[in-house]
């Protein structure tokens, strides 16, 4: 090895060998990470990188020629030139042929581009050789030898190190994940915003984590955006109390998951009983970023319409008793405000509820018939009217001491629907308590009747001039 090595050619071929590889490697990944940057030192690690190294390295080359015994005609360097482009073009054709054409997700797409340098690296090298026995009879096989041995020290030295990057390399050719993707692993959880030899950069909402990718390659992780079926889960599970009935807990599941913004309109939600009085709720969404902001609400509604229904989320006990004295003290003011008697209160109040709203929940859906009047007495609500295109019209606020629901009386379907604008508490009175009160009080009948007919009158102008703006 030691007569190898004293050889005048071994330490410029060596460096030909070994080092331009690894320089050209670097010099790839800093100017990727320039050009990601929009860096003015793009250009010059570019311009280094290909055509300043190859350069030197042919000087290399050709300055051992001087120091051969060989006679360095021009026909010899006219021929080496031409033999040297050749190899180009024939690198180039089969790049394009294999690679130019290749289909989506073929094995010659999913490629790393890495793998592609390296083999056009390595029959440039070989290429080179050829010429240099061919064209100018120089001996090379002690110069394969000596690339040999030192391939294998070099191999054995820097193993624990190359091993990971090539688990990565393989990693990214059989690409479980591409940019965009949402992955669920161990290092973290989160979108991938770029993908490259090294690494994996995952954006967590909290900032980008760095995965080396030999650590996702050696791991297990999930593919959030890769589903078997036709639309991403989100998916919580909710306790009740024993003694809650599981039709009406799902019925009540059921209406706060299909009342969820995220929630795909052309896909079904699912409430499916787990037993001890455990349920699981799973709403279909359109990506994983959706995940945590729906569950969240689904946690949210939930209790509200756990305690409308009645129902025991999370061993939560509703308090009957504060809820009458609440609903008793709430009509009597309502009843004082609308000109109404003690005895107008006392029937209102033997029939009414409390219930609870959440943001963004639906109180009265639109075209239907309201079984009971609602009064607002605490947060806002809104009325709305959906267009032809399905637009949601804004037909204003309501606030505390007003009602919605007055076509329950009439028994006509409302065009308006009703939405909590805040967290809201609703005194609803049936259809028949609120019949007996309104029966005996012309002035309220007329009041109510005033109402109906101004609010419907907004929705229709509303509706009117959407229209007119489409067309």
């Amino acid at each position: 090895m030691s007569g190898l090595t004293s050889q005048p050619w071994f330490w410029p071929a060596f460096g030909v060998i070994i080092g331009l590889p690894l320089a050209l490697l670097l010099l790839n990944e800093l100017h990727g990470v320039l050009t990601r940057r929009n860096s003015s030192y793009a250009k010059p690690v570019a311009l280094l990188r290909n055509w300043v190294l190859p350069a030197c390295a042919v000087y290399l080359l050709i300055a051992q020629l001087e120091q051969a015994d060989v006679d360095a005609t021009w026909s010899k360097i006219a021929a080496t030139a031409f033999g040297f482009l050749i190899m180009l073009l024939l690198l180039s054709g089969a790049n394009a042929a294999l690679f130019g054409t290749a289909r989506a997700g073929s094995w010659r797409e999913r490629l790393p581009g890495i793998f592609i340098d390296l083999g056009r690296l390595v029959l440039i090298i070989l290429g080179v050789g050829l010429l240099l026995s061919w064209v100018w009879g120089a001996n090379i096989g002690g110069l394969i030898a000596a690339v040999g041995v030192t391939s294998i020290v070099i191999g054995l030295a820097v193993q624990t190190a190359v091993g990971p990057v090539i688990a990565g390399l393989l990693l990214l050719f059989e690409q479980p994940f591409r940019i965009g993707d949402w992955l669920d692993a161990a290092p973290a959880k989160g979108r991938v915003v770029e993908v490259n030899w090294r690494a994996a950069h995952i954006d967590t909402g909290n900032g980008i984590q760095i995965v080396p990718n030999a650590m996702l390659a050696t791991g297990s992780f999930t593919n959030l955006s890769r589903v078997q079926g036709a639309a991403y889960q989100a998916a919580a599970t909710l306790t009740f109390g024993p003694d809650d009935p599981p039709g009406a807990v799902a019925a009540a599941l059921m209406a706060v998951a299909t009342g969820l913004p995220a929630r795909l309109a052309t896909m079904p939600a699912k409430v499916v009983a787990l037993g001890e009085a455990k349920y699981k709720v799973s709403v279909p969404i359109a990506s994983p970023a959706d995940e945590s902001r729906t569950k969240a609400l689904l946690l949210h509604r939930a209790w509200y319409a756990a305690q409308r229904a009645g129902l025991h989320l999370d061993e939560a006990s509703p308090d009957p008793e504060a809820a009458k004295a609440y609903v008793d003290g709430a009509l009597q003011r309502i009843a004082a405000g609308l000109g109404l008697g003690q005895e107008a209160a006392a029937a209102m109040s033997a029939q009414g509820r409390q219930l609870l709203y959440a943001e963004g929940e639906i109180i009265q859906p639109v075209n239907t018939i309201p079984e009971a009047v609602c009064f607002i007495t605490a947060g806002s609500v809104g009325m709305v009217v959906y267009a032809e295109d399905g637009r949601e019209l804004s037909l204003g606020t309501l606030g505390v001491g007003e009602y919605v629901g007055g076509t329950s009386l009439t028994r006509q379907r409302m065009i308006t629907g009703v939405v909590a604008l805040t967290d809201a508490t609703i005194v609803s009175v049936p259809r028949a308590a609120m019949n007996s009160v309104v029966q005996n009080n012309a002035r309220l009948a007329r009041q109510i009747g005033d109402v109906i007919e101004m609010r419907r009158k907004a929705a229709t102008d509303a509706l009117a001039e959407a229209a007119a703006g489409v067309r």
